[in-house]
């Protein structure tokens, strides 16, 4: 795999560097050439049309005004027979005979008298005298009266183009020439001599049909009216365009001016690929440049690349040999450019190598010794680390500490202090390589002053390179006399205060390296460590005791919870019974609140005797019924989830009020609602609560339905309200009861909502007598009304009289 990697990178460089350079040669030879020619065509092409398109449209402009000009000379020579002195049908026929002799482009004269009839016609081969052939209503007698010269369209007879040109006689009521024109003669304009061997030209009349044209254009009579030159100068906007089609298809170049006169075009036009043919010599020029400059650009690559080749071969070649670990080669490029320059930085490159690489084999043996060095010190905090965490014994702890920092310090001797803060000493707890038995000031040393109190405050290592130099040093007695001369002291702290201290020493004097301080703090840790868990167990030993005794005061706690207990029993009981109570409390007020308001419920559900409330019993109660006006056919005519919505709106903006005023919602029956005052809950005031309730009612339903008419629907609201006594009580089974009331104030109620107009409140007189102090209201006609034997006495409801005069509502 590797070898067909080399393989492919080697063709990369050979053949793909190659490649690339001879590539970006021939591709920028070739696109400088592709734009020269580009830019040149494009030029020639503007330059060859607008040359093309100037020429004919010259030709165009001449041909027009020779066709404008030539009509004007006919019309000119037609007038010659109007004149006046020539008025006897014998000189008007000399005249006539005369013309058609001496322009052969006139066929045919008619004379037409100021009555609009034919007098006299005369062609060539034939004539007609008096004929009084009615042309009043001829087109071309018309304009001519109207006009005194008209040009009638042109038109085809037997395929040859003819047109007509109206003179009118001088005098009141004159006649009219007629001189109808044949347009052949229009065919000289348009020779080839005129045109051009490569061009074109014909003209149409205002329907786009050929009334003339050159050897190569269209035939006479041919409709060109679809082609897209022709139709664009027949627009309303009449803008003629540089190119087109031909009849057969093809493109053209083309030009047209208007003869304005008379209605017509003249078109000149030539081949689009007869007229670009030099633009095609020119492409064939260029693409034969362009395979000269890509033939050359290749070979001139081919030289190039090759050049540049061969030095990279010897830079990847010496590269090679370099990465192979051959220091000793060099590169010979001489190219006096980079790649010389490029070849000069490898062999450097290649001769520091060669000196790094005989300096690396001794730093490494150094590496290796560091190394192992490094491995046996972790291996002694491993097992430093292990002796910690195995005991919590200080005494089976520090022995490990102290000989571990013997041994990977190479030191003579290891002292461990600890810290008493009680008396502000250091006491010596473990020593290796000094009698610890031996009298001395080492054994305990007091914190003031000394160079422990001082590491410790400082929380960083104190080193003395020559002990002698130290004679107030309290280990200097001691250590002097034992043969050592330099002290290495590592406090031993965390954040929680001083513990001791750790204390190296050796018999040579001399300077600690850094290493070595550093891997004693790595010691001292590890003591602090042990000495804190010994501390910890010593406090959760007593502890310990402290919760024994605790628990017996638990339990004496828990023999009094227990008779609590007992007691939040019985009163949990107590609780039961009263939730019970209140959750039939909430049921009876859940089944009032169906057909009562919920102040209402409340009361008949928190007084005593709740139950005679809803018995059966008789009283006087008013009454109110209300309903929409059109609802039925409402109902008819609009979609069910409308009418529903309509309903909702209407129960919601009344239930408010209902339960505002403290009536008894007796039933909902559709549109139709019946409201109950008095009953169960008995009111003083229930009569004037009631027509109150109507009347904010009435204004509330009333913005109801001009909301109502904006969506289409035409609803009014009508309301009754009788006064007298029912029967009252519970109707209905076990799974559904209801309130009622059953007499006749109810049916009273009805048959006057149904009196009422739409924004009408009708109330029975005896309403009208109790609330007549605070309302404003008129009485009406008696009234007959189904299910009664008399007259019913009844008034309506204006206002009440606290309300804004604005607000007031009656029924016109």
């Amino acid at each position: 795999m590797n070898a067909a990697t080399d393989k492919g990178k080697n063709w990369f460089l050979r053949g793909g560097l190659f490649a690339k350079y001879v590539l970006a040669l021939v591709g920028l030879v070739v696109f400088v050439l592709a734009v020269n020619g580009a830019l040149e065509t494009w030029i020639s092409y503007r330059g060859i049309k607008s040359t093309l398109t100037d020429a004919m449209s010259e030709k165009a402009d001449a041909t027009a005004k020779r066709i404008e000009q030539s009509i004007s000379d006919l019309e000119r020579q037609i007038s010659w027979v109007t004149r006046a002195w020539s008025n006897t049908i014998d000189l008007r026929r000399a005249d006539y005979a005369q013309l058609l002799g001496q322009v052969p482009a006139v066929s045919q004269l008619t004379l037409i008298n100021a009555s609009g009839h034919e007098v006299l016609r005369l062609s060539r081969q034939t004539y007609t005298v008096n004929s009084n052939a009615d042309l009043s209503r001829d087109l071309r007698f018309t304009e001519t009266v109207s006009r005194g010269t008209a040009y009638a369209p042109a038109y085809f007879r037997d395929e040859r183009p003819f047109m007509s040109i109206g003179e009118q006689h001088a005098g009141f009521n004159a006649d009219v020439t007629v001189a109808e024109i044949d347009l052949r003669f229009l065919g000289d304009y348009f020779g080839d001599s005129q045109v051009g061997h490569l061009t074109y030209a014909y003209v149409v009349d205002a329907k786009g049909r050929v009334l003339a044209s050159s050897s190569k254009g269209p035939e006479v009579g041919k409709d060109l009216a679809a082609l897209p030159q022709v139709a664009a100068v027949l627009s309303p906007k009449g803008r003629p365009v540089a190119s087109g089609k031909d009849i057969d298809g093809n493109a053209v170049l083309t030009t047209a001016t208007a003869a304005p006169n008379l209605g017509w075009h003249v078109f000149y036009e030539q081949p689009t690929a007869q007229a670009l043919s030099p633009i095609r010599d020119q492409l064939v020029r260029i693409a034969l440049l362009i395979a000269l400059g890509l033939v050359v650009a290749i070979i001139a690559g081919t030289i190039l690349a090759r050049r540049m080749l061969v030095p990279i071969t010897a830079l990847r070649a010496g590269a090679r040999r370099l990465g192979a670990g051959d220091f000793g080669h060099r590169i010979e490029v001489k190219t006096a450019d980079e790649l010389e320059e490029l070849a000069g930085q490898f062999n450097s490159m290649a001769g520091q190598l060669a000196e790094t690489y005989s300096d690396l084999e001794g730093k490494v043996k150094e590496r290796t010794r560091d190394l192992a060095q490094s491995i046996n010190e972790l291996k002694v905090l491993e097992e430093v680390g292990r002796a910690v965490a195995s005991s919590l014994d200080l005494n089976a702890v520090l022995p490990t500490v102290a000989a571990r920092a013997l041994e990977i310090t190479h030191a003579d001797a290891v002292l461990i202090y600890g810290y008493d803060a009680a008396n502000r000493s250091f006491n010596l707890t473990q020593s290796i390589g000094i009698d610890a038995e031996a009298d001395g000031h080492h054994r305990a040393i007091d914190a003031a002053n000394s160079p422990l109190a001082e590491a410790a405050a400082n929380g960083e290592p104190l080193a003395f390179p020559d002990l002698t130099d130290q004679p107030d040093h309290p280990l200097r007695d001691v250590v002097v006399g034992a043969g050592f001369h330099s002290v290495l002291i590592v406090p031993l702290v965390d954040q929680q205060g001083v513990l001791g201290a750790l204390v190296v020493l050796r018999k040579a004097a001399g300077d600690f390296p850094a290493n070595m301080i550093g891997l004693m703090k790595t010691f001292a840790h590890q003591a602090v460590l042990a000495m804190r868990n010994a501390r910890l167990f010593t406090e959760v030993d007593q502890k310990s005791h402290a919760l024994e005794q605790a628990n017996s005061t638990v339990r004496e706690q828990a023999d009094k919870l227990r008779e609590q207990t007992e007691q939040l029993t019985d009163w949990n009981k107590s609780l039961e019974a009263r939730v019970e109570t209140q959750l039939g409390e909430i049921e009876r007020i859940r089944k009032l609140e169906r057909f009562l308001a919920p102040q209402v419920a409340q009361l008949i559900a928190s007084s005593d005797g709740h139950e005679g409330l809803l018995d059966s019993h008789r009283r006087e109660v008013t009454v109110v019924f209300c309903d929409l006006r059109g609802f039925t056919a409402f109902t008819e005519a609009t979609e069910p989830e409308e009418a529903m919505n309509v309903l909702r709106e209407y129960h919601a903006a009344l239930g408010k009020l209902i339960f505002k005023y403290e009536g008894t919602l007796d039933r909902y029956a559709g549109d139709g609602v019946m409201i109950l005052f008095n009953a169960p809950i008995q009111l003083d005031d229930h009569t004037l609560r009631a027509v109150k309730m109507a009347v904010e009612m009435r204004e509330t339903i009333g913005a109801l339905t001009e909301k109502w008419r904006n969506r289409g629907h035409s609803l009014g609201f009508g309301m009754g309200i009788a006064l007298g006594y029912a029967t009252l009580g519970q109707v209905g089974f076990e799974q559904r009861l209801e309130y009622a009331a059953i007499g006749s104030v109810t049916n009273l109620a009805s048959r006057l909502c149904g009196e009422a107009k739409a924004g009408q409140i009708v109330v029975s007189r005896r309403v009208y007598g109790m609330v007549e102090p605070h309302v404003e209201g008129r009485a009406i006609d008696d009234l007959v009304l189904k299910g009664f034997n008399h007259p019913i006495l009844a008034a309506e409801i204006l206002r009440w009289k606290d309300e804004p005069a604005a607000k007031a509502t009656a029924a016109e």
